[in-house]
């Protein structure tokens, strides 16, 4: 009774101390939850510092960037006069010569101002802008207006003498306008003969297509014709020619090339690797059909010369308006401190539009591109339906040639086996025909993955010795039971029943997993091969349509062989010297 006492009182005192050291830890804890409030506290005061921090640098660095954009704009803004004023002050009378240009030329389409009054216009600006070479350009148009050859003769010398490129242009498309072909067509000529062949811009086409459509007269002496020829005979004489216009045409060729749709060949595209393949040379078949399309729309078209002249018109103004070269650094320096004063003094930006401007105007490319590019792209090219019949019809043979060359590296790459892939059966077929080989050879590979499958489920050397030892176990049990062993005899019947009962519930777990593999298989036996027929009817299919498709390329290499160059490129027709495209 004195020891359960003192047992009592000793746990007392322990539960005491328990329950001291627990209201301390309440304490410490209610205590460090007041320094992680003041913690959280001093974070936020931190992060809001930091936010006002970074708030005040965003500021200072937005004031600084506006303050810079501003001393920028005002910059551009003291440049651009100054620019302006040193245009004015070089090249003020290149702007007045200009603007006499187009006056003189509508005076003499209206036919009532004084030709005396043209003459003393045209004089006072020779006197005015020495070394222009439009000023003896006004000389000359004037004399011809007056009827003066030998003042006309002395100012085309000189206007020559400054810029002969540009004057053969302007005189060119001056004679047009006043329909005098046969001197048109001299200065054609003569306009081309200044041209180089590797770097040509837009406008040199346009002048081929005015004097293909007639518009320039005819070509009588071959000069146009043989200058063409000239150019493309010194093209043809550079290393890998022939190949560089078989790749540029198959090259502009190909851009015609649709993306195969969505749809159709659904199981080809699901089970066959091979169907990227499938889809690039069906795409490559398509494209015949949408050249022929594309060829026959532009040759269907009636040309309009109407839009031609317009485009003429179009580039005797841009050349009586635009700048010379002597102007363009300043010209340059003015147009991108416009774009700094547009862009409220964003240099960046500026310099950006800049670098856009530029190239814009720099597209110059050789004989070959520039029909390439008339006849393929006339979107971004800006060539019309004449310019496109012209550079076609002159570049028959190469396309022809490149056009064979898409065609075959097509055909190149028609796969002579398919594959076929569902689950793990992968298999090849030729043209669908093989559909009961490759259903067999299915089932085979079904078979043997059923029989993988069932091998392991089966039950273990220990689950088949409980259905006897369960039984040999029970009946030592009753025996043991009948010696009078009682509850342990019992106990061992019960392990030996145990043990039956075990054997029998996993017996019945192994059949049972034994069917639904097999189910399994069945399925899988039934809808792969299910999948191998209709992959194997769209291989047929697939083939069909292909050679149906591609068949079609002779419709286009046809079209092409019955192109004349002469009745698209009539004035070729008439000169001494065919040009020989190759």
């Amino acid at each position: 009774m004195a020891d359960y006492a003192i047992s009592y009182a000793d746990l007392s005192a322990i539960n005491s101390y328990l329950r001291s050291i627990d209201h301390t830890l309440d304490v410490f804890h209610n205590n460090l939850d007041v320094i992680n409030g003041r913690v959280n506290d001093v974070d936020q005061n931190v992060s809001i510092v930091y936010d006002r921090v970074e708030q005040l640098a965003r500021e200072f660095r937005e004031y600084v960037e506006m303050q810079t954009k501003a001393n920028n704009l005002s910059k551009a803004q003291q440049r651009i006069i100054q620019i302006r004023q040193e245009l004015e002050k070089k090249f003020g009378h290149y702007d007045k010569v200009r603007r006499h240009t187009t006056g003189i030329l509508q005076a003499d389409d209206l036919g009532f101002i004084r030709k005396e009054t043209i003459s003393t216009a045209t004089e006072e600006l020779m006197l005015d802008a020495p070394g222009y070479w439009l000023a003896p350009c006004l000389v000359a148009l004037a004399a011809w207006i007056n009827d003066q050859p030998d003042l006309a003769e002395r100012a085309l010398r000189e206007a020559i003498k400054r810029n002969d490129e540009k004057t053969s242009l302007f005189f060119t498309l001056v004679c047009r306008r006043a329909d005098r072909k046969s001197a048109a067509l001299k200065w054609t000529q003569r306009y081309l003969a200044n041209q180089d062949e590797e770097n040509l811009d837009r406008k040199t086409i346009i002048i081929l297509d005015a004097f293909a459509s007639g518009l320039l007269g005819a070509d009588s002496e071959g000069l146009i014709s043989k200058q063409m020829g000239e150019w493309l005979e010194r093209l043809s004489e550079k290393p890998g020619f022939i190949e560089n216009q078989t790749k540029q045409w198959s090259d502009a060729i190909n851009l015609k090339r649709k993306p195969l749709s969505s749809g159709g060949y659904t199981y080809l595209r699901k089970y066959s690797k091979t169907w990227p393949i499938l889809q690039d040379i069906m795409e490559g078949a398509m494209l015949h059909a949408e050249i022929l399309d594309y060829f026959n729309a532009i040759f269907d078209q009636e040309a309009s010369t109407e839009s031609l002249k317009a485009q003429l018109d179009e580039i005797l103004n841009t050349l009586v308006t635009e700048f010379d070269e002597e102007e363009i650094p300043l010209k340059r320096k003015e147009k991108f401190n416009q774009f700094v004063i547009d862009f409220d003094g964003d240099e960046s930006l500026a310099a950006k539009h800049m670098l856009v401007e530029q190239t814009a105007f720099n597209q110059h490319k050789d004989f070959t591109q520039l029909l390439t590019d008339a006849a393929m792209k006339p979107e971004s090219s800006g060539a019309s339906i004449s310019t496109q019949k012209f550079s076609i019809a002159l570049s028959k043979e190469w396309i022809t040639n490149a056009y064979n060359d898409v065609v075959a590296q097509n055909r190149m790459k028609i796969p002579n086996e398919i594959e076929i892939n569902v689950d793990t059966f992968n298999d090849k077929t030729t043209d669908g025909q093989n559909e009961s080989e490759l259903i067999e050879r299915f089932n085979t590979l079904v078979d043997q993955e059923q029989a993988s499958a069932l091998k392991p489920v089966v039950l273990s050397g220990f689950e088949k010795f409980c259905l006897w030892g369960g039984i040999i176990i029970g009946i030592l049990g009753a025996a043991m039971a009948g010696t009078g062993g009682g509850l342990l005899g019992l106990a061992v019947v019960a392990a030996g029943i145990g043990m039956v009962i075990n054997h029998f519930s996993k017996k019945k777990k192994v059949d049972q997993n034994r069917e639904n593999i097999k189910a399994q298989f069945e399925e899988k036996r039934q809808k792969g091969s299910q999948i191998i027929r209709a992959t194997l009817a769209e291989v047929v299919d697939f083939r069909a349509e292909f050679a149906e498709k591609d068949s079609e390329s002779e419709k286009v290499i046809d079209f092409l062989e019955q192109i004349a160059p002469e009745q698209y490129v009539k004035k070729l027709a008439d000169s001494s010297r065919r040009i020989k495209v190759q």
